[in-house]
């Protein structure tokens, strides 16, 4: 069994639909998606049910171990769909770190982090709704950390409600123009090389 070839996917993942194959939520389970996955395939972290994009799958259960408990930070980036408008300000608050309430009740500043505003989200292939009355910023936020709902509570934090979130890359990893709900897979050598992961053999 141990000579089985491992497997990598990558999904996006549509909204009400949480990263696990079994369980009791009345969100959809990733086992709902029309694909054959291979015994032992689970998801490399977490993506919530309210929460859209990029998401890797795997058969080698090394993987969460060597991406996000690694001494070398990764990077994970999110386009974030906010109301209001953002001023310059409050982008460099988000840059500079934020202080949110983590699980406990105790407060905890985050790390360093890159924002910026996206005039134009249809580059990265996302379908908006326009709502004229309501005033909204698409940000762009690179993390290399991810406490529970870290990026909603930053953005609340500093006053705009997260209405949308969609993870577009993991490192060189990009969602690019995979469909919600559509799967490809990545051949080894390259799933690590794109996640600039290199002590994986």
């Amino acid at each position: 069994m141990s000579d089985t070839p491992k497997r990598y996917f990558v999904l996006h993942k549509p909204t009400n639909m949480v990263s696990q194959f079994i369980g009791k939520e009345k969100a959809r389970l990733l086992s709902d998606l029309d694909f054959d996955f291979p015994e032992g395939t689970h998801a490399i972290g977490r993506l919530d049910s309210d929460s859209e994009g990029l998401l890797l799958l795997t058969t080698n259960k090394r993987v969460t171990d060597l991406l996000f408990k690694s001494k070398v930070p990764h990077k994970r980036t999110y386009l974030v769909k906010v109301r209001y408008e953002v001023r310059e300000e409050t982008l460099q608050q988000l840059r500079t770190g934020v202080s949110i309430q983590i699980r406990g009740g105790e407060y905890w500043v985050t790390s360093p982090c890159e924002a910026e505003i996206v005039p134009d989200p249809s580059v990265y292939f996302v379908e908006d709704e326009i709502h004229p009355y309501s005033p909204y910023t698409w940000l762009l936020i690179t993390l290399t950390e991810g406490r529970y709902h870290q990026v909603r509570k930053m953005v609340f934090t500093l006053g705009h409600r997260c209405k949308r979130l969609i993870r577009v890359s993991i490192e060189d990893m990009l969602l690019g123009d995979l469909a919600p709900g559509k799967i490809r897979e990545v051949e080894e050598t390259e799933f690590f090389r794109l996640l600039k992961i290199d002590n994986w053999k």
